[in-house]
């Protein structure tokens, strides 16, 4: 093989290493600000407010893929709490819709990440168009 040839092969490797880590939906969810910011193929497209672990809590911080998908889970850890349009990312944590949508943009759960009902069914539904292997959260401080 040219050295031409190795020089082409190894980039063209490099190339595919790249965009098979990149992922089509990236939710960023910052703890400080209680936002999330989804990005759909590198382009910002949403921000929305959200609820995370309130005192005595903790939401996880790194980075996640969706482990599984339910459009209607009841908590069987608080009361049968409905959580509609639930991603989970790390064991009982997940992004789901809330009733309680004014506790919105201040800590206010157990652990979880709350949305509006509306955008957790947006998130839901890109994250099922593209794939959990093609999602990633990042959760931050």
């Amino acid at each position: 093989m040219t050295a031409t040839r190795l020089i082409t092969s190894a980039i063209l490797m490099l190339c595919l290493g790249t965009l098979a880590a990149r992922a089509d939906i990236v939710a960023k969810i910052d703890l400080s600000s209680q936002r999330m910011n989804v990005y759909v193929n590198g382009a910002a497209k949403y921000t929305w407010p959200v609820s995370t672990a309130r005192r005595g809590y903790r939401t996880p911080v790194g980075t996640f893929r969706p482990q599984s998908l339910q459009r209607m889970h009841y908590s069987k850890k608080y009361h049968n709490s409905p959580m509609p349009h639930s991603i989970f990312f790390r064991g009982g944590y997940a992004i789901h819709g809330t009733g309680a949508v004014k506790s919105l943009g201040r800590p206010a759960s157990h652990g979880c990440v709350r949305l509006h009902p509306a955008n957790a069914a947006t998130l839901y539904s890109l994250v099922q168009n593209h794939g959990p292997r093609n999602t990633r959260i990042v959760i931050t401080r």
